[in-house]
């Protein structure tokens, strides 16, 4: 898997204003999946997603077969590598997901944030 090494400045912030993502994994035949409409944070110069519903997400799963795919957020548009995030960065995604959706519903947060939806933590990385 050929990678980039970073996002851009421009697509740092679309996709990290962008309210939601739409990603799809690359199957075994090479074809994407169905898009699925996610929520997203930025964290520095990275991007990380998480499933809600943690592990048994369907589309979460997906990601597990090529851990490549493509996103949509903000006016961007790509391929990507699904990348898992280690433990310790959870804390910061955390919060990064309290502020940016803090206006949604307790309950929401709470699943987003839980150690299930945790588990899931990926980082999205750019591939040429």
């Amino acid at each position: 898997m050929t990678t980039t090494t970073t996002w851009t400045d421009d697509e740092l912030d679309s996709i990290g204003h962008a309210e939601e993502l739409e990603i799809a994994s690359l199957r075994r035949d090479g074809n994407l999946s169905s898009q699925r409409t996610i929520w997203v944070v930025r964290l520095g110069d990275d991007i990380y997603v998480r499933s809600v519903n943690g592990p048994r997400s369907d589309w979460y799963r997906s990601t597990r077969v090529r851990r490549e795919g493509r996103i949509q957020a903000g006016g961007v548009s790509g391929d990507v590598a699904f990348v898992d995030a280690d433990e310790e960065i959870n804390e910061a995604v955390d919060a990064a997901y309290r502020t940016k959706y803090g206006h949604y519903a307790a309950s929401i947060i709470q699943a987003i944030t839980s150690p299930e939806a945790s588990s899931t933590t990926m980082q999205l990385v750019p591939r040429a």
